[in-house]
């Protein structure tokens, strides 16, 4: 082993600010980078690197794409043990790509018709049937730990133990359906496209069942890989990007995206052997473990990472572009799942990058399209309605604006009584216009904050508007045939998630829609004031909005990246992630730049009436993939609760648009200019 190691301080003053460098790819071998110049802190650097040390190895850090710190001998082989398991599960990500795997729903016999037995107990259970590639990937199947032919300890899907049987039994189904030894599978489709060498990772045997399986070599996702740091910094790389290597989908970025958070059906089940695994099932994503819960306060939430014995681990912290891998001796002398044992290492990574120099550039990537928002200047916000609140708004038959605002009294002349939910109808364009209140008997709400219904989406659709009403445990549907003077509330509600609920907006009266379908976004919570790690869309026939049979829930996406659709509020999958900042929200199709444009108030601890931050995601489709059109912490301006663009307000050519806001309590509206 090299044991000298060093800070990379090559002189690197040609280069261009690291917010300006753009992607780089390790291509033949890492670029360099002294941690100024990626705007972190060596001192803190140090201090990780010296904690990795405390159990010899190897590591390495890296930002943007290039390496600011290496310790130890780079082209050593460590026995990852239970790294592997992060890493065997990109093989999943390739069949599911590939259309091998149709959905991680399928029951894992489909592809492996032996699948749990040796021993025959487990027949006796009559669980078999009920296992599927989800329960293998997320530890929720029921085998015990080892990781040969172990018994089922419980119904699959009603608890979480950490075992090594299961992931098994998963890179059995993969070596099944490929009918080829996994590890040649991964060297020709994922490690050798990453520049990863048979010198760089061995994968051995299996040494805990027969050495083959119908006649293919029998390989482990449990453990088994041996590998460099070099190696594992590339699969973090890989990761980090999304599952995209140059100009190459390697595996599916939604794959990537269910990997790296708590699947809903996984959050808060019972954690068989609690003293050493903890709280694991509100922290573990497809076999790599993550921070969605904060255990970890000053890492970001977003990051995520696999863990081996001897504590082997593959770091991707995506909001600060950071991928660091270290192998070696333990650091855990515990040999348990405490985060404690590893927090030293991580915590001074994330926090080594300086303030001024994090990634205010979202959770996705960078848009390909807006390169960014120049905003009008704060003094020429315009803002009216003072008091008022939420303004979810769409563009209705008849020309005009309509929107409903929350705990106030709306535009002047004022109401004389403070509303939860009224409502106004906007005349105008931007520059001009006017804002008229409209009294309702049946539409409006007295009230005040979370006990009190308010909106949180509306729409128009062949000339009936559509009100999405928070509050009600959960949510409800609205509808008024007469622009805004009476309406009508459906006798059902939405009591699973979607607590704050929104339209997507098309153009006038629905004008231009891309199908004949009403889609609804919300952030993965019955509450719209608590955030979630993600946002969930749902969709319904646009002429059976009041019916809710007729709804269909965003699934996931298949091997074909195309969207998939289930009946069932329970199938759910993420649409949008980002952990614990997924808040309230509105989205609008910007048909000149023909994309989808999400604009989210970024959760945080101030009172976003006045400070916070604004994320604006733009896709090609509404279901993404999302890049980010712009992206700040602390915007300029308080966000307010929600923010859109009205389509009305947008320019023909898209570039040119207005966001409306709720920030100081107004009906604030200010000018962006896309940058190309």
């Amino acid at each position: 082993m090299v044991a000298a190691f060093a800070i990379l301080i090559t002189a690197l003053l040609s280069l261009p600010a690291a917010g300006q460098w753009g992607e780089v790819w390790p291509m033949p071998a890492w670029k360099e980078a002294a941690p100024r110049e990626v705007g972190m802190n060596a001192a803190l650097l140090q201090q990780a690197r010296e904690y990795a040390l405390s159990g010899d190895g190897s590591g390495c850090i890296t930002r943007h794409g290039r390496v600011v710190m290496r310790w130890g001998d780079q082209k050593r082989r460590y026995d990852l043990k239970s790294t592997t398991k992060a890493i065997g599960v990109t093989a999943v990500g390739l069949a599911l790509k590939d259309g091998k795997f149709k959905s991680l729903n399928d029951p894992a016999k489909n592809y492996h018709p032996s699948l749990g037995v040796p021993p025959e107990s487990n027949k006796e259970t009559y669980w078999l049937d009920k296992i599927t590639l989800f329960h293998l990937a997320t530890q929720t199947a029921g085998f015990d730990k080892p990781g040969g032919y172990t018994r089922l300890l419980f119904e699959p899907g009603t608890k979480w133990s950490y075992s090594d049987g299961g992931p098994n039994w998963l890179a059995e189904c993969v070596t099944l359906t490929y009918g080829k030894d996994v590890n040649r599978l991964m060297f020709e489709r994922a490690f050798g496209p990453i520049g990863i060498k048979p010198a760089d990772l061995t994968w051995r045997g299996n040494a805990y069942r027969p050495k083959e399986i119908n006649g293919i070599k029998r390989r482990e996702f449990g453990s088994g890989i041996s590998a460099n740091v070099n190696a594992m910094a590339r699969i973090g790389y890989l990761y980090l990007r999304l599952g995209r290597w140059r100009d190459k989908q390697i595996i599916p970025a939604s794959f990537v995206n269910m990997a790296r958070v708590v699947p809903r059906a996984v959050r808060g089940l019972a954690v068989v052997k609690r003293a050493s695994y903890f709280n694991a099932s509100e922290h573990y994503g497809l076999l790599w473990w993550n921070n969605a819960d904060g255990t970890m306060g000053n890492v970001p939430r977003d990051a995520y990472w696999s863990w081996g014995l001897y504590d082997s681990l593959i770091v991707v912290i995506p909001s600060l572009d950071i991928v660091a891998a270290r192998a070696g001796k333990s650091l855990n002398k515990a040999g348990n799942a405490d985060y404690k044992s590893i927090e030293p290492f991580i915590e001074p990574i994330a926090m080594a990058v300086k303030k001024d120099f994090r990634k205010d550039g979202g959770p996705y990537p960078k848009s390909s399209v807006i390169k960014g928002i120049e905003w009008a200047p704060r003094e020429r916000i315009v803002r009216k309605a003072s008091g008022s609140d939420n303004w979810p708004i769409t563009w209705a038959d008849d020309d005009n604006l309509y929107t409903a605002y929350g705990d106030g009294w709306g535009f002047e002349p004022k109401t004389k009584k403070k509303l939860s939910l009224g409502f106004a109808k906007v005349i105008g364009g931007p520059a001009d216009f006017r804002g008229v209140n409209i009294r309702t008997k049946s539409g409006e709400r007295v009230g005040d904050g979370a006990k009190s219904a308010k909106a949180s989406g509306m729409l128009c659709v062949d000339g009936v508007l559509y009100m999405l009403v928070r509050n009600v445990g959960n949510s409800q549907i609205v509808w008024s045939e007469d622009h805004g003077k009476t309406w009508r509330w459906c006798d059902w509600k939405f009591t699973v998630s979607f607590g704050c609920p929104t339209f997507l907006n098309f153009g006038r009266n629905y004008a231009g829609a891309r199908d004949e379908f009403v889609y609804v976004y919300s952030p993965d919570s019955d509450s719209a004031y608590k955030p979630a790690d993600r946002m969930v869309m749902a969709r319904v026939p646009k002429n059976e909005i009041k019916k809710r049979g007729a709804y269909e829930f965003f699934k996931g996406l298949d091997g074909a990246e195309q969207p998939i659709w289930t009946k069932d509020i329970g199938g759910r999958g993420a649409v949008f992630i980002n952990p614990g900042k997924c808040y309230r929200s509105g989205i609008s199709y910007n048909a000149g730049l023909k994309r989808y444009m999400w604009c989210q108030t970024i959760y945080g601890d101030d009172d976003m009436r006045f400070k916070g931050g604004l994320g604006i995601f733009d896709g090609a489709q509404p279901w993404g993939p999302w890049t980010t059109a712009y992206y700040a912490e602390n915007w300029d301006v308080g966000p307010g609760e929600t923010s859109s663009f009205p389509t009305k307000w947008t320019s023909k050519d898209g570039w040119t648009c207005y966001l409306v806001f709720s920030g100081k309590d107004f009906f604030s509206v200010r000018k962006g200019v896309f940058k190309d």
